[in-house]
């Protein structure tokens, strides 16, 4: 199977191209605006592996596919916050299946909606959403809650290691809904909070307690849908520097009061000022999904899964459930024909081998 990545030497797309590139089944196009970093990439990944110039916003995208025919795209080319779905359908134009790291609510929400017919017409599967929300949060919240009467509340923060690699993209996206108003289920009532405001004390098994902050993702929307009778879903990231996270909320507070009007545009400073907050973190991040509901006997229940990755690795984590379905298409097992968020394609016990490469320590605690 030919394998195009979009986006294929930044953060995500290298990380994803160098895992599949191991794979002699594949080959790996490493696509981008630029040939040279392509380049430079693919010569690293060994002789299944080649550099291509392709740009999602040119007028010859479709026909640039059609040349390089691959069976699988995967698109990294953040930020999806506020993107049209120009790119997945005329992927299904050129006849590949599609899988995407998107974190923007909207685009994910709406994805199935959008380009389904597109896709079923083709004959082909496109996934949104392969990443760390809603596919491993989904797998998560699967796992925890096997066998229960009901779901009651489901409660995620992320906590990246302040050092690990961040690309202005993701940045971005944050900052896209920075102190805008996000419409969240909260005991049982859709309310409005603002984004990166009020952070709160979290817990983690093997972190640092840390304050996270709102932020604006799929599973909000999504979860509610997939879980019915569940009456709050929170999500939240967790800076690690203190200075950090109360940065963020003091761009909260501004875009509230409308004395900033476009926080999203701070992106490329805040990316280069953020270098200078890495002597008071560490190399360690991680995640925590809390679920409480009525176990299987009918009494009430919490339970939390944790998972903490050290020396930089937390960013591979975002990159494992494409990497998963793509090695599944690859062996030539079929994925849903038609476009679908990506929830409940991947089990929890999937992601394990993946954790254990990059040793990652997994926890779950009965609360």
């Amino acid at each position: 199977m030919k394998i195009l990545i979009l986006g294929g030497y930044g953060n995500f797309g290298a990380r994803i191209g160098k895992a599949l590139a191991s794979d002699p089944r594949l080959e790996i196009l490493v696509g981008g605006r630029s040939l040279a970093p392509a380049q430079a990439l693919a010569s690293s990944l060994g002789a299944t592996a080649r550099g291509v110039c392709i740009d999602v916003d040119a007028s010859d995208f479709l026909g640039r596919l059609n040349e390089l025919a691959p069976g699988l795209v995967i698109h990294t080319a953040g930020p999806f916050q506020g993107q049209d779905y120009r790119v997945p359908l005329q992927i299904a134009q050129a006849g590949a299946h599609y899988i995407d790291l998107a974190d923007g609510r909207r685009f994910v929400c709406d994805f199935a909606a959008q380009v389904d017919a597109a896709f079923r017409r083709a004959g082909r599967s496109a996934i949104s959403g392969a990443s760390t929300v809603p596919a491993l949060s989904a797998a998560v919240v699967d796992h925890l809650a096997a066998g229960w009467q009901c779901l009651h509340s489901i409660d995620t923060c992320i906590a990246p290691a302040q050092s690990a690699p961040r690309g202005k993209a993701t940045l971005a996206g944050v900052l896209a809904y920075c102190g805008e108003p996000i419409r969240i289920l909260e005991n049982g009532q859709w309310v409005q909070r603002p984004g990166w405001a009020s952070p709160t004390p979290v817990r983690f098994a093997r972190l640092k307690p840390r304050r996270g902050a709102l932020c604006d993702i799929p599973d909000l929307e999504l979860f509610p849908a997939r879980y019915p009778g569940v009456e709050t879903v929170m999500f939240r990231a967790a800076l690690e520097v203190g200075l950090a996270q109360q940065a963020f909320a003091a761009l909260s507070f501004l875009r509230q009061k409308r004395l900033l009007a476009a926080p999203r545009k701070l992106a490329p400073l805040l990316h280069s000022l953020g270098r200078a907050f890495d002597p008071l973190g560490s190399a360690l991040g991680g995640m925590v999904v809390r679920v409480a509901g009525l176990d299987a006997r009918g009494q009430p229940a919490r339970r939390a899964w944790h998972i903490a990755a050290d020396h930089d690795h937390g960013p591979e984590i975002p990159c494992m459930a494409a990497i998963l379905l793509a090695r599944r298409l690859a062996r030539g097992e079929q994925l849903p024909v038609g476009a679908q968020a990506c929830t409940g394609l991947l089990a929890l016990a999937e992601f394990a081998p993946e954790f254990a490469r990059w040793r990652m320590a997994t926890d779950i605690v009965e609360e």
